[in-house]
């Protein structure tokens, strides 16, 4: 068991050890966290550049009319004035692993005796001919949340009624999987209640997606005949889009689909922090040690959440603030000299069909041979068949979970 070596206090003495976090979000912010709640004597730092952090999770909400933005704007005054880490807002433009350093874009240099990464996704523009950056000022992602989802909502709200919402999901390694499919979800109940006459068009690069079943039979039941989805090798791979024309191609160009919304999700790979300075591999995404998540290309910096190379841990909140914790436990035995423990992780994954329909998948994950792979018979999915009640009550569950998960993470 590792130690607990006290509670948090305003800061740490001089000479402490100091671990800087790079990142805010669920994976980075728990880090922080939990580094000084599990040894309050070492100095922990938390460089993020935003003041407030908007979750991806609970996003499609915003999306769908059920909440509002400022619900899912989270702030890091309680990580500051309750558990002593000392929160940055800049942003950091170069790591030196040799002279464990960190460089600030305001000027500032940090040193560090452990580095931990929390450094999110950055999209592979180009990936979709015509869609770049500066077109998803146009045609939105939302993949961040953020502006980007701002601007996609008011596209919805702007949307004639008998109008046509596209999604262009990716294929590969990509953050949340079932999200866009949550996302078609509660894009029809807002179009189901306001615009009733318009359609949802699925163009997927994937033959499949998480949750499929259960995302299906929610759509018949709830939103019959409004969502279309069509797989890769059906038609539904994007290979181009014309931005101006609001048109997709697919079919290498001999099939056209014209959208009054389009929301196209780009490819991914691991943040820019990270591609730029040597954590990722040829994938995109940054190999670590998965017993600790060091990184198997730098000693002494970790790296945590959708940018990690994490077995079969899918790219998720959930993940991420369980990862922040396995490497706060692995960054302080390391520190202190402990025996790391041996990890086990969970994941769980909430969707909304509708406002009283939800559906959930979970899993535990242990180290065996080196990778996280999922335990079997532990987790599960909402079952096929689940009565109305059963999934009012997932829908509830929900709620609660983004309530505890974000108040473990930033409370």
């Amino acid at each position: 068991m590792l130690p607990m070596l006290g509670c948090a206090t305003p800061g740490a003495s001089a000479g402490a050890p100091r671990v800087v976090v790079v990142g805010g979000g669920f994976g980075g912010a728990t880090c922080a966290k939990y580094l000084r709640r599990f040894d309050a004597n070492i100095h922990v730092t938390l460089v993020e550049a935003n003041k407030q952090y908007a979750t991806c999770p609970g996003s499609n909400w915003v999306l769908g009319g059920l909440r509002e933005m400022d619900k899912i704007m989270h702030g890091y005054d309680t990580l500051r004035s309750k558990h002593g880490v000392n929160v940055v807002h800049d942003t950091v433009t170069t790591i030196d692993p040799a002279q464990r350093v960190v460089r600030l874009a305001g000027g500032q240099t940090l040193a560090y005796d452990k580095l931990v990464v929390a450094p999110g996704i950055d999209f592979r523009w180009g990936s979709i001919e015509g869609y770049d950056k500066a077109a998803s000022q146009i045609i939105p992602h939302a993949w961040n949340a953020g502006p980007q989802t701002v601007v996609l909502r008011d596209q919805l709200r702007a949307m004639r009624d008998g109008g046509t919402v596209i999604i262009a999901p990716p294929g590969g390694a990509f953050r949340c999987p079932p999200g866009p499919y949550e996302r078609a979800s509660m894009i029809a109940h807002y179009l189901k209640t306001h615009k009733p006459k318009s359609k949802i068009l699925i163009l997927d690069a994937k033959e499949n997606f998480a949750k499929q079943g259960l995302f299906t039979a929610g759509w018949e039941k709830v939103y019959p005949g409004m969502i279309e989805w069509v797989a890769g090798s059906k038609g539904g791979k994007v290979d181009a889009i014309d931005v101006a024309g609001k048109t997709l191609l697919t079919e290498g160009g001999f099939t056209k689909h014209k959208g009054d919304v389009i929301n196209i999700i780009p490819a991914q790979t691991a943040g820019s922090l990270a591609m730029a300075n040597g954590l990722a591999g040829d994938t995109g995404w940054c190999p670590v040690n998965q017993a600790t998540f060091e990184s198997t290309l730098h000693p002494n910096v970790y790296v945590i959440g959708d940018a990690a190379v994490a077995g079969e841990m899918p790219k998720s909140g959930h993940a991420a603030n369980n990862q922040g914790k396995m490497a706060a436990v692995a960054v302080v035995s390391a520190i202190r000299g402990y025996e790391v423990p041996e990890p086990s992780a969970v994941n769980t994954c909430y969707s909304l069909v509708a406002p009283d329909y939800g559906v959930t998948v979970a899993a535990v994950y242990r180290l065996v041979d080196g990778a996280l792979k999922g335990v079997q018979g532990a987790g599960g999915l909402t079952p096929a068949g689940a009565s109305a009640a059963d999934l009012r009550r997932e829908a509830n569950y929900a709620e609660g979970w983004y309530t505890g998960i974000t108040e473990d993470t930033w409370g």
